[in-house]
């Protein structure tokens, strides 16, 4: 298999073996929507490679909701495959990569014969959990700049690089605010020498 098979060790025996046949492994270029809102779900998807960022849009703004990683999948795709009602979220490839798509008519039954399938989806469900509650506290009581540079941290920290090319309208969206506001974060972190700006890259310090 072209991937690192220590991504689906969650997976045991014979498990493993019937959801690789059962399923395709398929690669999408960094841009690509794989999801939208009101799209009811065929496939769930379980990242083996590269990253999926999970988002909602509220009027014509994005809101980052959280990013789906190697051995991760997608906990709002999983809800809304089992009760077979339309997607809720977006998801869109930020980083190169290599998925596999678990046909979800299979999901009842496998879910029943394999219980510790079911754990995967009790990490994701706390996972963003606790997740949704740290955005809550930054929101709560964190200025913008801080919320800002934490979120370039975790871009970072997600993409394994130090230099996040981003647009500033792109970051706006992330972040539910104005493409002005993060101009004007942006040039106050780089002031307070947190980070640096060339040619649309953003490298932390």
């Amino acid at each position: 298999m072209d991937f690192d098979e220590s991504v689906l060790s969650f997976l045991k025996p014979p498990l493993l073996e019937k959801v690789l046949a059962e399923s395709s492994i398929n690669t999408f270029p960094k841009g690509t929507e794989i999801l939208r809102e009101e799209q009811y779900v065929k496939v769930l998807p379980i990242v083996l490679e590269g990253i999926v960022k999970v988002y909602s849009r509220f009027n014509d703004k994005e809101l980052l909701l959280y990013y789906i990683q190697p051995s991760q999948s997608c906990v709002m795709t999983f809800y809304a495959s089992l009760k077979n009602t339309p997607s809720k979220v977006y998801a869109s490839i930020e980083e190169d990569a290599k998925i596999l798509l678990v046909p979800v008519r299979l999901l009842p039954k496998w879910l029943n014969d394999f219980p510790d399938f079911n754990q995967l989806f009790y990490d994701q469900f706390n996972l963003r959990y606790s997740e949704l509650l740290d955005t809550i506290g930054h929101l709560l009581t964190d200025r913008m700049d801080k919320r800002l540079y934490e979120h370039l941290k975790n871009k970072a920290e997600v993409t394994n690089s130090i230099s996040i090319k981003m647009s500033h309208s792109q970051i706006a969206n992330e972040l539910g605010t104005a493409r002005e506001v993060i101009t004007r974060m942006l040039k106050k972190l780089e002031i307070e020498g947190k980070i640096t700006q060339d040619s649309g890259e953003i490298k932390l310090s």
